[in-house]
């Protein structure tokens, strides 16, 4: 009966406070704990960001005429990369604030490295739209700051509109990340044989005694930034939706752009944790910690976001057909349904609309090789999407000057394979230094059971630190 009733709480095994604080923190405390797997990876990661430096380093000296990007064209893989980077943040934001706010105690485990891939995700995000101004050191001008010259953005353009919803979103983001952290900062302290770790973990810990005073200051802080983080999920990529559908380009429009785009973010976003949870929990033996309930909800969240995706689709190809605009018509039937493109928005619609139907059973949303190669086709196929949005639509306009192929270079694909290494090298840097799972919200979950005196006999509540 005990098995069963933590399992219902996500968490398997007799687990006590010690086991979940060595299982945790030996991560961050003993370098023995990582193999030399973890340094190749991290070799992996920093090659990629080498590759990134590089091809940033050639685009500043050469300009943006090193990629493919043509007229009409002029939005290519930089625009497509940057939707693609920002959706894959929106699951952090949705498990750390909207299933605080609901209660939802799944979430405990994998709150901490999502929240994680949120950050790390908008900083390789943010690198293309400044990038394709051509003049990166001339950025500051979308920002209104006062000057003399009376200079002012142009606050009716969506591009704007971007910048302050994505600077909002990466820093509030940012300190809910760190405030999450405090307790758990305070922990590795305490438990830091090393005096300069123990030194950095009191810095960061910012002086937490775990009274009850701090624990109530503490939870006022948190619920307010959640409750500030819930809203932008819906925000912020409803105004990047914003930079096509407020336009009159073929395929771009509509109406249904913002809820569309929102749930292709949080499809995009769990697939990418289910990617990382999968060989994590593995590698480093959490099973414990993240189970197959945690990878059943996420297989469950991920199918729904994907059902709300392909209605997307299904409207897309309607309000094409209903509208009677030739334009829009020749854009679905010979871009689209055929044509040289055809392929991508053949793939995408097999990736994100026939593969994930598999997670209607049970089985499949929680055997670990189904739900990577799930993951990796939905990451895959919104890509697609993004590229089917942007390039095909802007390669099928009004003008016959219009009908003009798009063609990446090398330079394209090494920007992104270069941001895909660093968000690596920050995710296994990451592991590395800082706790992976939220140490005290799964002993809070496990003092809630305790308290109910459902767990095994004899092993009572402790002091939380």
């Amino acid at each position: 009966m005990a098995d069963k009733r933590i399992n219902d709480l996500f968490i398997t095994g007799d687990q006590t406070y010690a086991t979940i604080d060595q299982s945790v923190g030996r991560l961050v405390l003993d370098p023995k704990a990582h193999t030399t797997n973890w340094f190749k990876w991290l070799v992996v990661g920093v090659m990629g960001t080498g590759l990134m430096m590089f091809s940033i380093a050639w685009l500043l000296f050469q300009g943006t005429g090193i990629w493919g990007n043509n007229v009409p064209a002029a939005w290519g893989f930089d625009i497509v990369n940057f939707v693609w980077w920002i959706g894959i943040g929106h699951a952090g934001t949705l498990i750390s604030a909207i299933l605080l706010l609901l209660r939802q105690q799944w979430r405990n485990s994998i709150n901490r490295f999502s929240e994680a891939m949120t950050i790390f995700a908008v900083m390789c995000a943010g690198l293309f739209p400044l990038l394709h101004t051509g003049r990166p050191w001339n950025d500051f001008w979308l920002f209104p700051y006062p000057n003399i010259l009376g200079m002012w953005p142009q606050f009716r353009s969506p591009l704007l509109w971007d910048v302050f919803a994505v600077s909002t979103y990466f820093s509030v983001s940012l300190v809910f990340w760190f405030v999450g952290l405090i307790p758990d900062f305070a922990n590795l302290r305490d438990r830091s044989t090393n005096k300069y770790g123990k030194l950095a973990f009191a810095l960061l810990a910012l002086g937490w005694r775990g009274s009850n005073q701090h624990w109530h200051r503490y939870e006022q802080m948190y619920y307010l930034l959640a409750g500030l983080s819930a809203p932008l999920v819906l925000s912020v990529h409803s105004i990047v939706s914003f930079d096509f559908a407020i336009s009159i380009v073929p395929g771009w429009n509509v109406t249904v752009f913002p809820p569309y785009f929102v749930a292709g973010a949080v499809f995009a976003g769990f697939a990418m944790v289910i990617i990382w949870a999968i060989p994590l929990r593995k590698y480093y033996k959490l099973e414990h910690l993240i189970t197959n309930r945690h990878l059943d909800w996420m297989a469950k969240i991920t199918l729904a976001t994907g059902l709300i995706v392909c209605y997307g689709y299904f409207l897309e190809v309607f309000f094409q057909w209903y509208s009677g605009n030739p334009y829009e018509f020749r854009l679905l039937t010979n871009t689209r349904f055929s044509g040289m493109y055809a392929k991508f928005y053949w793939a995408l619609i097999v990736c994100n609309g026939i593969i994930p139907q598999i997670f209607w059973w049970n089985k499949a949303r929680t055997n670990v090789w189904s739900l990577m190669i799930v993951s990796i086709a939905v990451s895959i196929g919104m890509w697609l999407e993004r590229f089917v949005i942007i390039p095909m639509s802007l390669t099928s306009n009004y003008l016959p000057s219009s009908n003009k192929p798009y063609y990446p270079s090398f330079w394209d694909f090494g920007m992104f394979a270069g941001t895909l290494g660093f968000f690596t090298m920050l995710m296994i840097l990451f592991i590395r230094f800082l706790p992976m799972i939220n140490i005290f919200e799964v002993k809070d979950l496990l003092y809630k059971f305790q308290g109910k005196k459902e767990y095994v006999e004899g092993q009572l509540p402790v002091e939380m630190n």
